[in-house]
């Protein structure tokens, strides 16, 4: 029995270290043209080493890894970084039980995270696209807060929301019914509201004799309160120039982490937006208005922006199922004036400084979401060569491509089944 216990115990010391040189496990990526979308700017001929789903070394001088991939010249990049989209929380928009990315009582305490379906198949649809992690935004309900947005990334695992409540949802701009100057001033009030409420508090708590007077605030004001203290950033739909200088007014007045959806006038006001350093998020491919607040949108707007010193964001308007044609709507703003290096960054770095993510460049001690692409990742006809998601390899095998084998493999089965 003594014997057996000894030999159990060494069976579990082996097993643990095996787990443990498992997950440990480093690779190299090597001859890869790099783009680091940091200011070391292409690397050729590079190599970039990855352990525990970190980048621990590009270029070092003695290499040291589990497992060599040679990219033979091939790209590398960040992986592509989604946003302001409603993955994993749509699954079919005609199928209302597979829609959870709003509801009529969400206000700016609506965590949708808690709907997040890893196992969506517009997941793995989405990483031929070469993307890696998506900023994910609810659609709220009648507040003018939508809610809170958070990430997650594309590996298809349990456990892949990153983080959740990061940036608070605001929905301004024209009303169908009403007028927006009162959603602009319910912010205002809402803020001014907060403000006095945690003077109040401070003094109570400075009050020796008031110290159990002071109340917890609500869920609700607690949001605020992180608005108010950068926290959480402010990320407003808006397109009309007069909303976003209000808007400016209120990130000087009140310190305010703000970033900028749509924001179709943008280019009008353009200086002030880069000097307020707020990112715009928005689509590349808008070249028509699509109201009275948008009637300056144009495919220049991200090359014009861009020129004027503002952090672009280029996401895919409409539908969930089409975040995999974010590098086409990218190519599309070269097409019109965008530089590629800026379109890169507009996809990954800018995205990553504007939500706080620990991604979007190749450096060190960066979380490795990796793309090696067959070609430049910006033309139609290249495909992903490899991807890796915190350092694990994934396929970009999806639903389509069963779909594709099942209907052109010649079988035994029935027709209901193959045609």
């Amino acid at each position: 029995m003594k014997h057996f216990k000894v030999f159990k115990s060494s069976l579990i010391a082996l097993a643990l270290a095996s787990s443990t040189a498992s997950f440990a496990e480093s690779f190299a990526i090597t001859n890869a043209t790099v783009h680091t979308v940091t200011e070391q700017g292409v690397l050729e001929n590079a190599t970039v080493v990855v352990e525990d789903g970190k980048v621990i070394a590009i270029n070092p001088e003695t290499l040291n890894a589990d497992t060599i991939i040679d990219a033979k010249g091939r790209i590398l990049t960040p992986g592509l970084i989604g946003s302001m989209n409603q993955l994993g929380l749509v699954e079919v928009g005609a199928v209302s039980k597979s829609r959870d990315a709003g509801d009529k009582k969400a206000d700016i305490t609506f965590d949708a995270s808690l709907a997040f379906n890893p196992r969506s198949t517009v997941i793995p649809y989405s990483r031929k696209g070469g993307i890696t992690s998506n900023v994910v935004s609810p659609r709220g309900g009648d507040d003018m807060f939508k809610g809170q947005t958070f990430v997650a990334d594309l590996s298809g695992e349990f456990g892949s929301v990153r983080a959740s409540n990061k940036s608070v949802v605001i929905d301004l701009g024209a009303k169908s019914k009403g007028s927006r100057a009162l959603s602009l001033q319910n912010l205002q009030f809402k803020l001014e509201d907060a403000v006095k409420e945690l003077a109040k508090a401070k003094k109570k708590i400075n009050d020796a004799k008031d110290k159990k007077e002071a109340k917890e605030p609500s869920r609700e004001e607690q949001v605020i309160n992180a608005l108010l203290a950068g926290d959480k950033a402010l990320v407003a739909y808006a397109d009309r120039a007069t909303d976003l200088l209000v808007l400016l007014k209120l990130k000087k007045q009140f310190s305010l982490d703000l970033v900028f959806v749509g924001a179709a006038d943008a280019v009008l006001i353009a200086d002030k937006i880069a000097e307020a350093k707020v990112p715009v998020v928005m689509t590349a491919l808008d070249n028509l208005p699509g109201s009275f607040d948008s009637l300056h949108s144009s495919l220049e707007n991200a090359a014009k922006l861009t020129k004027a010193g503002v952090t672009v964001v280029l996401t895919v308007n409409g539908d969930t199922h089409n975040l995999y044609q974010l590098r086409f709507h990218a190519g599309n703003a070269i097409a019109n004036g965008l530089s590629p290096e800026a379109a890169l960054a507009s996809v990954t770095a800018n995205v990553a400084q504007a939500f706080n993510l620990d991604s979007g460049t190749i450096s060190v001690g960066k979380t490795a979401d990796l793309v090696l692409w067959s070609a430049d990742p910006f033309e139609l006809s290249t495909k992903v060569s490899q991807m890796w998601i915190g350092g694990k390899e994934y396929s970009t095998r999806s639903r389509q491509d069963a779909l594709r084998d099942r209907y052109t493999t010649p079988s035994d089965m029935p027709k209901a089944y193959v045609k």
